[in-house]
């Protein structure tokens, strides 16, 4: 009896596990076809540690950086880039909530604030009769509200007359301006029609919120701009050295109504304001402003590239007045060793009827709040000028820079120069505004004994073109494909090709750039003089084979000394080469650029043909200071008379006539054997030995 039950038993375990077995083996199959998880890995606390150690230094490590902790920390660097992108994503987040902690608090005490005034207004009566209070007796805060709530209306009236003039008709209720989210939908419209096209163009709402979003903020950009040119101090101060005056960032926090929130991360602000009377008019210098293609000319030391991306309004009668367009545009310095900033902006200019004054303001559209991702490394706050006509054709122009940049990239020696504002700061501005108002004034004067007027207007234009030329290719510019040579002492020598198919300004065939920046402890003005100088270029020129040149003809172009174009001819036995040089300086900068030149196109040129289609190939010098001078006081000249120089060296030739070509190793080598004898013979020529 007890064996039979042990069997029964046994049987009912086996039966069992077979089923335990059975039912195991099924799971086993399904959880094979599902799809299985993915594994996060999870960092070490030393890996974190580490990385927050580093984040606390710098929130945007480069791929060098990120390659370096990676091997550190045994991490691939496609982790480190993710964990450092969260973090900052988590600081935004945790900032962003403090300051909505903030701004709520700050909320609800001007709303019981509000709520005691109101209660306090409403129960305000006569202490004599009983009755309500007189206008004459009203309390101070019942006056101050009623002098805001007009001032408010003003302003809301007159940005409905503007938007009338531009979309057709007003706001729907004028009584309310637009809010802060109708702001942040103008962003989103802007990012996602590419800065400046309404993504909706048959839904004529948007285009109107589009547009009436772009004139308040406009608008607001005015209204700043011209209270910053006529406040002093606390807004600005003297710097250190008492050589500038600096924008006192919290007082500027404090006392305006800032179109953008807070400074973005890892970015830096650089402020600064500069006035000077020009030899134009208003409507002249406007005019110079209003057409992106006077303007990048004008302005190509600093500018680099602009277009014109829309144009909102064309202005009011037959002037600017209330124009507003859409424009993109590259910022730099003569050097590939210094990045380039890229901006998207609008341009708003207004006519002020009431003392002859106008406006022009830039504001960026990007970033105008932190929750919009940022779309360039550049960013402008309210920056512009304000222009004051003058008798005798003359205006005085106060110009304000106000940016956001992101702090690096920057080659050392070039450091002290930005950060004194004399590489994008408005003194840079007005100093090229001057100097070209002073070509103006030169060629609508010439000489007397001049055989042909449009002769000499011919060679300042063609002089003119030479520069911005050069200009924009020994620039670090999106367009400018540089490439870095590798060899003792040419970690700053640059190169780069272009070939030329169809543009009549320059000569058809394969073109070799190669550029190079250093620093010298000599003045600017003293470089510049040196290079000017017809009989010193054999100390420095490798193409002039020892030989002296002779000037055939030079035309002044400014006050400053050594600002002219000049003809010269080479007096070897084996070449009579000609040559056009034009040599410009102001208070900032100072180029000397030439080019050889057709001997029959010259003549074409003096008898008064049309310059533009002249090709040159230009080759030359920018001239910077390395800094700071302590030159406050004693006149804009005077800023080039001491401290170092920054000198960019680009030269440019032809290798081959034909646009297909490809350049060799050879021509390279050649190239980069040219211009580091040139280096050497400038240096030889300008730094004493020591004793």
């Amino acid at each position: 009896m007890m064996n039979s039950n042990m069997s029964e038993e046994d049987d009912v375990r086996r039966t069992r596990g077979e089923e335990i077995n059975s039912d195991s083996s099924n799971s086993n199959s399904i959880e094979d076809q599902r799809p299985k998880r993915k594994r996060y890995h999870r960092h070490t606390p030393r890996q974190i540690q580490e990385m927050e150690a580093f984040f606390k230094e710098c929130p945007h490590p480069d791929d060098r950086q990120r390659k370096e902790l990676s091997s550190e920390l045994g991490m691939q660097p496609l982790q480190v880039k993710f964990w450092f992108q969260n973090k900052r994503t988590q600081m935004k987040t945790q900032h962003e909530h403090q300051e909505n902690t903030q701004l709520r608090s700050e909320n609800e005490k001007l709303r019981a604030e509000n709520m005691r005034y109101r209660e306090a207004l409403s129960n305000a009566s006569c202490p004599t009769c009983g009755g309500p209070t007189p206008m004459a007796e009203a309390s101070f805060h019942q006056h101050q509200l009623r002098m805001e709530n007009a001032r408010l209306r003003e302003e809301i009236d007159h940005i409905s007359a503007v938007a009338t003039n531009y979309v057709g008709r007003p706001f729907a209720n004028p009584t309310e301006a637009p809010s802060a989210s109708t702001l942040a939908s103008f962003k989103r419209t802007c990012r996602a029609t590419d800065l400046g096209r309404p993504a909706m163009d048959n839904a004529g709402q948007d285009v109107d919120r589009y547009r009436l979003m772009a004139i308040e903020v406009a608008v607001a950009a005015t209204e700043e701009v011209i209270r910053i040119a006529q406040v002093g101090d606390p807004l600005w101060v003297p710097s250190m050295d008492r050589n500038a005056t600096l924008l006192n960032e919290e007082e500027y926090l404090r006392s305006f109504s800032r179109v953008f929130d807070l400074k973005l991360d890892g970015f830096k602000c650089e402020a600064s304001r500069e006035s000077v009377v020009v030899a134009m008019s208003a409507p002249k210098v406007i005019e110079i402003l209003m057409d992106v293609e006077k303007w990048s000319n004008v302005f190509s030391g600093v500018v680099s590239r602009a277009k014109h991306m829309q144009l909102i309004s064309s202005g009011v009668g037959e002037n600017y007045n209330e124009a507003l367009q859409v424009m993109n545009a590259e910022f730099h310095v003569p050097s590939p060793l210094v990045p380039t900033r890229e901006s998207y902006f609008l341009r708003f200019c207004k006519q002020h009827l009431t003392d002859d004054t106008w406006t022009v303001v830039d504001v960026s559209l990007d970033g105008l709040h932190s929750a919009t991702p940022q779309l360039v490394a550049c960013r402008r706050r309210p920056s512009g000028c304000v222009i004051q006509d003058m008798p005798n054709g003359y205006s005085k122009v106060t110009w304000m820079e106000h940016v956001e940049v992101e702090d690096g990239g920057v080659h050392n020696i070039y450091k002290p120069l930005i950060t004194a504002g004399l590489a994008f700061g408005a003194k840079r501005w007005v100093a090229i505004l001057d100097a070209h108002s002073q070509r103006l004034q030169r060629a609508a004067a010439p000489k007397a004994d001049v055989t042909c007027l449009e002769g000499w207007k011919s060679i300042l234009k063609l002089g003119e073109r030479m520069v911005t030329r050069f200009c924009s290719g020994v620039n670090a510019s999106t367009g400018n494909s540089w490439t870095t040579l590798s060899g003792n002492g040419s970690e700053n020598v640059r190169v780069m090709t272009r070939n030329n198919m169809d543009d009549l300004s320059m000569p058809v065939g394969l073109h070799l750039t190669i550029a190079t920046s250093f620093w010298l402890p000599i003045p600017p003005k003293k470089v510049f003089d040196f290079l000017r100088d017809p009989h010193t270029r054999n100390k420095w020129d490798m193409l002039s084979n020892g030989g002296d040149v002779e000037e055939m003809m030079q035309i002044v172009s400014g006050k400053e000394i050594g600002n002219s174009v000049a003809i010269y001819q080479a007096k070897s036995a084996t070449s009579r080469q000609t040559t056009l040089l034009e040599s410009r300086t102001d208070p900032t900068a100072s180029y000397v650029v030439y080019a050889p030149i057709d001997m029959v196109c010259l003549n074409a040129i003096l008898g008064g043909g049309d310059p533009s289609s002249i090709p040159l190939l230009p080759s030359g010098f920018a001239i910077l200071p390395d800094g700071p001078t302590g030159s406050q006081g004693r006149g804009m000249a005077a800023e080039a008379d001491s401290g170092g120089s920054l000198l960019t060296v680009a030269l440019q030739v032809l290798v081959d006539p034909s646009p297909n070509a490809k350049v060799s190793l050879g021509s390279i080598t050649v190239a980069n054997n040219l211009i580091s004898c040139t280096v050497d013979k400038i240096k030889n020529a300008l730094i004493p030995k020591s004793s």
